[in-house]
């Protein structure tokens, strides 16, 4: 999950799905085809790869988007990529079947699963190799967008190695002075000042008191500047930013507030993913050996953890809007791999019909939420929450461009890093 908060992760499937998963590696996880490298199946070649994370998206998410934005017969972008197939999400904690976005992004940046909290190390806390420093090596230029903090537990596992995801400030370190991304474009502004060093984002704002700075590194930000970095902090800067390394931080935490309907709840993030995604595109694409840039929303996972299906539908809005810029990207430039996914479930997310007046999920917060329009049509439909954090269900993976059909079928979500390895460690 993409919030710190500890939440109390409720176990859906039944117990033959656990022991599925157990043996996931050896029945799931069929090695790549013996000719397969980064060449397409038609002739092109994989020279970057653009990795977009909808935070908490399973289908259920994708189906009422898809209704409420596209209508009855319409299509969401992230659906009409030719290839789509399935991922499975257990990690391999001690405690639980579920997993939490460190381990499932552990899994894609590694090819290892872990324990939940853990990035990029293994089950005993040993740092394991990750794509965002091996691409770095290859010569390719790498960055991360998302409208969570920079430093939050999907981001970090591509370019940073802690065995606690709560340490963004040393994750925040680490990229300046390990791993080096290119573009850094997000929220979490906190992470990288020393308590007391209010940024451009003030301490204890009107809408959440409880965000202020709070780093223990220095001031990172005057540290990213002396590495070259431009920085920036609102649209007119990103805007004005010149192609090179570039930091942007636009929140002190997540670009949004994460509360139930009505009770603080807001999404409006002072830059959108789609303009970020557009930026980090024109900035890493002056590389001639090629780039990764993993893209996140965030807002996805933290409202279906409120169950706040207004807001979850605001952001996945945004997702497609980035969607679409990197599959015009995609058009004009095709030896890039384009891929589209969830790290885990959030909420246990079914859609209904409104005239099911009966709800099964009883009277708390995880109930009916609805009813919403689906687009161009009379008709309505509501969403049904199950419960407000993790499940165990696959998550659909759609793809386009050189090895997408490697995606096709179903596979442990260890097999992104088996497929996009194939290009990022590649010095062609």
């Amino acid at each position: 999950m993409g919030s710190s908060r500890k939440r109390l992760l409720r176990l859906l499937v039944p117990a033959t799905t656990v022991a599925t998963a157990a043996v996931a590696g050896a029945v799931l996880n069929p090695a790549l085809p013996a000719n397969a490298t980064s060449h397409h199946h038609d002739g092109g070649r994989a020279r970057s790869v653009i990795f977009i994370n909808g935070d908490g998206m399973s289908a259920a998410h994708r189906e009422a988007a898809r209704l409420h934005l596209a209508g009855l017969d319409g299509q969401l972008a992230m659906d009409t990529l030719p290839v789509s197939g399935q991922l499975s999400t257990s990690p391999h904690d001690p405690k639980t079947a579920i997993t939490d976005s460190a381990a499932a992004a552990t899994a894609w940046a590694t090819g290892t699963k872990t324990y939940n909290g853990a990035i990029s190390v293994d089950v005993k806390g040993k740092p394991l190799p990750i794509l965002g420093k091996q691409a770095k090596a290859a010569g390719k230029s790498t960055g991360l967008v998302t409208t969570a903090q920079v430093t939050d537990a999907s981001p970090a596992a591509w370019f940073s190695q802690t065995a606690d995801r709560g340490a963004q400030d040393e994750i925040a370190r680490q990229y300046l002075e390990v791993s080096k991304p290119d573009v850094i474009l997000g929220g979490g502004e906190d992470w990288w000042l020393p308590a007391g060093t209010p940024g451009a984002f003030p301490d204890k704002p009107a809408e959440d008191p409880d965000e202020a700075s709070k780093g223990t590194k220095g001031n990172l930000i005057k540290k990213a500047e002396r590495e070259g970095y431009q920085y920036v902090s609102s649209a007119k800067e990103l805007a004005r930013a010149k192609r090179g390394k570039l930091l942007g931080l636009f929140s002190n935490e997540e670009m949004f507030q994460q509360r139930p309907e009505g009770q603080g709840d807001i999404y409006s993030p002072v830059v959108d993913l789609a303009t970020m995604t557009k930026k980090a595109l024109d900035t890493l694409s002056t590389n001639k050996k090629g780039f990764f840039l993993f893209v996140e929303e965030e807002g996805i996972d933290e409202f279906a953890h409120e169950n706040n299906g207004s807001r979850v539908l605001q952001a996945m809005a945004s997702l497609e809007k980035a969607v679409k810029v990197a599959k015009a990207y995609v058009a004009a430039h095709p030896d890039t791999l384009l891929v589209i996914t969830g790290d885990h479930d959030c909420g246990g997310l079914t859609v209904e019909d409104p005239s099911d007046t009966e709800d099964e999920s009883g009277t708390g917060l995880s109930t009916e939420d609805g009813p919403f329009k689906i687009h161009g049509s009379n008709l309505t439909f509501t969403m049904d929450w199950t419960t407000t954090g993790h499940t165990g269900v696959d998550v659909p993976v759609t793809a386009e461009g050189p090895l997408s059909k490697l995606f096709t079928g179903k596979h442990p979500n260890t097999y992104v890093h088996t497929v996009l390895s194939k290009v990022l460690t590649s010095r062609h």
